[in-house]
């Protein structure tokens, strides 16, 4: 169910959700968190699907803030998405013209859940420090995604420089399955110390430098990497190579949805590899509202790998 609340106010917006509650059986129980989704018009879309995916493990409330021209004339459209429209969420997009959307925090207070954990995701447009921003203030977790700014590998050289406890950025949280499986391989014998560390990926992917940082925070090592032409590998990371002296360990994409494991003495395993989705992204990032620690570390420890 959708229902349009056309120049309307913030109060009025919090009455049409109580009335939505009454009479159509939608209750805001068993919400875990609020999502703020701070993003713009013709984009808001795929944000809300994702969002929407993600409900069915956290049930949330999501608000969806658009600001329009600041020269605009003062004006607060909204609309409230409910049932089948919102996955297991209710969605509220907030659409505020000219000054109406001069002041963000005083837009989306008054329809925060009370008592539950705020998280703000900017999918595209960025606050060049997130957790100085007006939403970013009343937000225990921030999500930002370089891959989406006009310069991906600039903005992960300044993610150290402004990371506050909160922060995180869906180019780590694409490593995931890399992590897990770079892990899992050096939790088997033989447990020989790893002397050199090459990283590969395409010139769009930012999480390749994460990677690097990664590495280097624990294992100690020194660690190159580059970004390789669009003719050699067109998305995302394409090879992480461990040299140990039994042999290099290589995990490898020869595409976008396998990736190929190599070890000294042992047959070529293919993986399962594929890109992970936006949805399984913010899933992941939703399953703790805590700081990262370790995403701290990569970004700022590592910082002198980064800014290669």
């Amino acid at each position: 169910m959708i229902i349009d609340l056309p120049d309307t106010t913030v109060s009025k917006i919090s009455r049409a959700l109580v009335n939505v509650r009454e009479e159509g059986g939608a209750v805001a129980l068993g919400r875990v968190l609020t999502l703020i989704i701070a993003t713009r018009r013709g984009i808001e879309e795929e944000a809300i699907e994702a969002a929407n995916d993600a409900s069915r493990e956290h049930p949330m409330r999501v608000i969806v803030l658009m600001l329009d021209n600041p020269k605009a004339e003062p004006r607060l459209d909204a609309e409230i998405r409910v049932g089948g429209d919102a996955g297991a969420s209710e969605v509220i997009l907030l659409h505020a013209h000219g000054p109406a959307g001069s002041n963000a925090e005083s837009l989306v207070t008054g329809l925060l859940l009370p008592d539950a954990p705020v998280v703000a995701w900017w999918p595209a447009d960025t606050p060049e420090v997130p957790s100085r921003s007006d939403i970013g203030k009343i937000a225990q977790r921030r999500i930002t995604d370089a891959a989406m700014q006009s310069d991906p590998h600039e903005w992960v050289l300044n993610l150290g420089g402004h990371y506050a406890p909160g922060d995180t950025d869906l180019a780590w949280t694409r490593l995931t399955r890399w992590r897990e499986q770079l892990a899992a391989v050096l939790d088997q014998p033989p447990y020989e110390p790893i002397t050199a560390v090459e990283v590969l990926g395409g010139g769009d992917s930012p999480s390749t430098p994460l990677l690097a940082a990664w590495l280097r925070l624990q294992l100690k090592v020194d660690v190159s990497w580059r970004y390789l032409d669009s003719d050699e590998w067109a998305s995302g990371i394409k090879s992480v190579r461990l040299t140990r002296a039994s042999g290099d360990i290589v995990l490898e994409r020869p595409d976008a949805l396998t990736a190929v494991l190599t070890q000294p003495g042992q047959p070529s395993h293919e993986l399962a590899f594929p890109r992970r989705s936006l949805r399984e992204c913010l899933a992941e990032e939703l399953r703790r509202l805590d700081a990262d620690l370790l995403y701290g570390r990569v970004v700022t420890e590592g910082s002198a790998l980064i800014e290669h």
